[in-house]
């Protein structure tokens, strides 16, 4: 049973920056879907999801595949991990080449450089939610589906 957002959870700081560290470097890192199973609830709730994208963890397993799909040499960086009760969060850096198609965008062969924050909520060693946001703009300006900013 879940614990209400601000109830405690029986997790520790410590236990949550584990989970959001194998969220990061084990999931989206090497798209370990085992490891998705592991650390995401089944009924995990994504507060920003990707359009046409299920509910629940198998919600977020498509994303995961989409995303490796279409930038198949992903690699992530977990920069820093903040962990503090049920929260925490996980700055990220994204790098891979543009391969295949990506939500009706044609592979470009480029490579783009991502980076973002995802805040989780992680009870009983699971994440229940995730809040995540990345520099999209500046996605679409690397793979040139947006003009770059003048520079000066």
């Amino acid at each position: 049973m879940r614990t209400a957002p601000d109830e405690p959870s029986a997790t520790t700081s410590g236990d949550n920056d584990i989970v959001a560290r194998r969220f990061g470097e084990e999931v989206w890192g090497k798209g370990d879907l085992q490891a998705a199973d592991d650390v995401l609830a089944e009924d995990f709730i994504e507060h920003n999801p990707a359009p046409g994208q299920r509910p629940g963890r198998e919600g977020h397993k498509q994303v995961v595949q989409l995303w490796r799909t279409a930038f198949p040499d992903l690699t992530l960086t977990v920069d820093d991990v903040f962990a503090a009760s049920d929260r925490a969060a996980l700055r990220w850096t994204a790098r891979g080449t543009h391969a295949a198609d990506l939500m009706g965008m044609p592979a470009t062969g480029r490579e783009v450089t991502l980076t973002g924050i995802d805040i989780l909520r992680i009870v009983d060693g699971k994440i229940v939610e995730r809040w995540g946001e990345f520099n999209g703009i500046e996605m679409l300006q690397q793979l040139g589906a947006l003009p770059s900013p003048p520079s000066g």
